[in-house]
């Protein structure tokens, strides 16, 4: 019963914070990066051959 009175709501317990995300912003870095540097390479590659 001690458990209503520090959850009288019965909310769900807390996820751990941490380093957790620091992995999935990094490959998510690492993604975007590398899409700049397709749409680099692409608009290079156009100006070589259409110019």
């Amino acid at each position: 019963m001690n458990d209503d009175r520090d959850n009288p709501m019965n909310h769900p317990p807390e996820q751990p914070t941490g380093s957790d995300g620091a992995p999935k912003f990094g490959r998510l870095l690492l993604i975007l990066g590398g899409a700049v540097l397709v749409i680099v390479a692409v608009t290079f590659i156009s100006e070589a051959l259409y110019s």
